[in-house]
């Protein structure tokens, strides 16, 4: 990262007059991650995809960061996030300027941090950095994200608390105001969480709920929240049904998740579950809520300072409106080259068994396919492999 002082930065990057202060700063950062990617049954007939494909590990952006002293231990802050397409340019995030964050807020040593804006929930917060994604990304999420453990979707319109550390104890909360005239309830995001870490041992859990906006007229046709409103569907390849597209006509959704971790000289171990469920009203297309169980295994390896291997196991049963489930295997290594500058190698084989929703008024059931982690890469048959080889640097 780069670090500069807050009086160039506002004349040469913001534009924005105003008086400098030696206790104020401003940081530009960002993340470049390309990788060349094998798919295999990835069109109707069986066809392997190859492909470049960025942001395996983490998601490309850059951004900018800053703190303003205000004296007597509060400090004003602000992060500004973009997501992008390192092979075509293009937005992130469904073409939003700073999809990933955008937030201003207050911080206090004693007292916590209090922000509003685009943020992440809770969950992603404090579960996500306990799994196997933590370590090496999407290519270990849940099939699907489902449970959002992939971060598929942020909160737009959010206040969020996050207390201090007290005794390896912290906690946060977060609510999103729906914004909808005259329904103060719909549309909204809550969401809250907790941590406590001491010595080699670390354990969280939280909830999160979102609601979809109200139907007009009738039937819902898609996930329309003003808070996430891009949550997380299976749809990148829309010819098959994807693991929980069916659903985006849900009322809302509510996710539950616990982890913990253990680690041991190079090693680090970690286990999570999460129990997703997407409820249905009378403007939702299909009839029962829908349940996802999620269990998750991690193991990592630190073979030296500079190379890190893991393997990852996700289990993730759906029940009530269809029933399917998805076993996916994950293994990857990672290679520092320098303190910014690392090659990994990915990937992950899946197999799904049983019935999943065709999306639609009229969406009967079909046998399930395979969809690894979180890429929406809907295979053709109910088995599917994915490697990737990459390069990332942070600056």
């Amino acid at each position: 990262m780069k670090r500069i002082a807050l009086s160039t930065l506002s004349l040469a990057l913001l534009g924005v007059a105003g008086v400098a202060h030696a206790q104020s700063s401003v940081t530009l950062y960002g993340v470049l991650d390309e990788s060349i990617q094998y798919v295999n049954n990835s069109t109707p007939h069986g066809g392997a995809l190859f492909q470049m494909f960025g942001g395996n590990l983490q998601g490309n952006r850059f951004g900018l960061k800053g703190t303003e002293d205000l004296g007597g231990g509060l400090k004003a802050i602000f992060q500004l996030e973009n997501g992008f397409d390192i092979n075509t340019g293009k937005l992130g995030q469904g073409g939003l300027m700073f999809g990933r964050q955008a937030y201003v807020g207050l911080t206090g040593d004693s007292w916590g941090t209090f922000t509003a804006g685009r943020q992440y929930d809770p969950l992603v917060d404090m579960i996500q950095p306990l799994t196997g994604d933590n370590y090496f990304g999407s290519t270990f999420a849940t099939p699907g994200d489902v449970d959002n453990n992939d971060n598929s979707f942020r909160v737009n319109n959010a206040l969020k608390y996050v207390s201090p550390v007290w005794s390896g104890f912290q906690f946060e909360g977060l609510y999103a105001l729906g914004g909808v005239a005259g329904a103060t309830g719909a549309g909204q995001t809550y969401s809250g969480a907790a941590t406590y870490a001491t010595g080699p041992f670390s354990v969280a859990a939280g909830y999160l709920r979102t609601k979809n906006s109200p139907a007009t007229p009738a039937l819902r046709s898609a996930w329309n929240s003003p808070t996430t409103g891009e949550a997380t569907f299976d749809t990148n390849f829309p010819t098959f049904a994807g693991i929980n597209s069916a659903y985006a006509t849900a009322s809302s959704i509510g996710i539950a998740s616990v982890a913990v971790q253990y680690v041991t000289g190079p090693w680090t171990g970690n286990l999570s579950y999460s129990n997703a469920q997407y409820y249905q009203d009378g403007s939702s297309t299909f009839k029962q809520t829908q349940k996802y169980e999620v269990g998750r295994a991690y193991l990592g390896y630190q073979v030296t300072p500079a190379a890190l291997v893991g393997i990852g196991y996700a289990y993730t049963k759906g029940h009530g409106d269809s029933s399917a489930t998805y076993n996916q295997v994950s293994l990857g290594g990672d290679y520092n080259l320098s303190k910014r500058t690392d090659t990994y190698l990915v990937g992950a084989w899946q197999h799904a068994s049983g019935q999943q929703r065709v999306p639609g008024a009229n969406g009967g059931l079909e046998s399930a396919t395979a969809s690894i982690g979180s890429y929406g890469n809907q295979a053709s048959t109910n088995n599917q492999v994915m490697v990737s080889l990459g390069i990332r640097h942070k600056f």
